[in-house]
């Protein structure tokens, strides 16, 4: 066991484990091969569909349980499901006509598929490139298929209009959704059980490994959640000031290795207690 005790190492995807081009680095591929000859176990946590991390599970031989869409979707290595959390049936039609109002695209997700309002829409092409796979687009964006629904986000280059966007729906719905950014440009909104502290815990629960035995690696307003539910977080260093705040630890930027220095110098110890 390390000196903070850590049995678990749970890690955000995009702009924490993986570079600025969305790689995966030699130094990220051996800090999770050290942290398996420590016996510590290693998960992932992302806002993306399952099928967008698949590569990476392969990659670093992951066991553990990992979850997709912030949450909603806990999976088994081979991604068969554990858990799936969708949003309700009732609200999607007025969650996609929010989106629209404010001026934003919509992506909308199931467990297999991603529909977007425009397929030569704001940041598609990169989002495409970044899960290895491409959508489809809506037949009819005023009646999506409004079943088995586990996100959808409002996508623009304008921060102003996703954070309009947001307070809206946060108005509208309250609690009974979960509207937060995994960048400045996505506004993630899945059932409010459907988020990365939950996700946290279910992983924890199904290793039987207490929560102030896990660490959590993030760099975005979604990893908050995260950072809450375990016994110890680390920021990455290009994170936003909110969200170092919310951290035990900040560790350098991704395009630094970020992650490797966290494992090598928090979780494995050198400036654990520093």
């Amino acid at each position: 066991m390390t000196a903070l005790g850590i049995r678990l190492v749970i890690s955000d995807v995009d702009g924490t484990l993986l570079d600025p081009h969305k790689e995966l680095s030699n130094a990220s591929k051996e800090a999770v091969r050290q942290l398996r000859e420590a016996n510590i176990h290693f998960a992932l946590v992302s806002s993306r569909p399952v099928r967008g991390i698949k590569w990476l599970l392969a990659e670093l031989n992951v066991e553990s349980p990992c979850a997709g869409f912030n949450g909603g979707l806990v999976v088994r290595p081979d991604l068969s499901v554990i858990e799936e959390t969708d949003l309700p049936a009732g609200m999607i039609a007025e969650i996609v006509n929010t989106i629209v109002a404010h001026k934003l695209d919509v992506w909308l997700y199931t467990r297999d598929s991603w529909l977007v309002s425009a397929l030569d829409g704001p940041h598609v092409e990169h989002n495409s490139h970044a899960v290895r796979f491409s959508p489809e687009q809506f037949r009819d964006l005023g009646a999506p298929n409004l079943n088995n629904v586990i996100k959808l986000v409002a996508v623009g280059d304008r921060y102003d209009d996703i954070a309009a966007c947001e307070s809206t729906l946060r108005k509208l719905f309250g609690d009974d959704v979960s509207a937060t950014r995994s960048q400045d440009y996505y506004l993630d909104i899945t059932h409010p059980d459907a988020n990365k502290g939950t996700a946290v815990v279910a992983i924890a629960n199904r290793l039987r490994i207490p929560l102030a035995n896990v660490a959590t690696i993030g760099d975005a307003e979604n990893d908050i959640l995260m950072f809450r539910k375990s016994g110890a977080s680390i920021a990455m260093g290009q994170a936003a000031p909110e969200v170092h705040r919310a951290a035990l630890y900040v560790t350098t930027s991704n395009s630094e290795d970020g992650f490797f220095w966290a494992v090598q110098n928090v979780i494995l110890g050198s400036h654990a207690g520093v």
